[in-house]
């Protein structure tokens, strides 16, 4: 298990961007992941009249997860994390509204296709066991070099 401290040094999200509580497990050879996040009013999604956090912003806690994935790849060779980038969301099938105050989601991840540096990923969000959130993610690696090129 991975918690909140140690989160740090393998993603770039801080402050309330941080949208990921735990890594629970992860598996380089499956190429898989599973992470939780607490909802809560810090969340930056949050919204205070519906007590919750739109379900809409399900996609963010994936692509965090699998840049938490990403950052744990990394390190296992050796590397800093980088900075990755979502080009693609797809497939995404919403089973609720919201995700409410106080609840715990989980988030599995798995990485289906891998064209350095570019990489899809496929999953779901899960709700006390039951699916309400799946879809698809394309996302890219991006080294200093590229940023700085992407920026100019």
């Amino acid at each position: 298990m991975i918690e909140k401290d140690e989160l740090l040094s393998i993603v770039p999200h801080r402050g309330k961007m941080l949208l990921l509580s735990r890594v629970m497990r992860y598996d380089l050879e499956a190429r898989s992941i599973e992470a939780e996040y607490c909802i809560t009013k810090d969340c930056i999604f949050y919204e205070p009249a519906a007590k919750g956090v739109p379900a809409w912003a399900g996609f963010e806690f994936m692509a965090q997860t699998v840049a938490a994935f990403s950052g744990i790849r990394d390190r296992a060779i050796g590397k800093p994390p980088q900075i990755g980038f979502v080009l693609a969301v797809s497939r995404l099938q919403i089973g609720l509204p919201f995700f409410r105050e106080g609840s715990t989601v989980s988030i599995k991840m798995t990485e289906i296709d891998d064209m350095h540096p570019i990489f899809v990923f496929e999953g779901g969000i899960f709700l006390d066991g039951e699916k309400v959130l799946e879809g698809k993610l394309t996302v890219m690696e991006a080294d200093d070099e590229s940023i700085k090129r992407l920026t100019r």
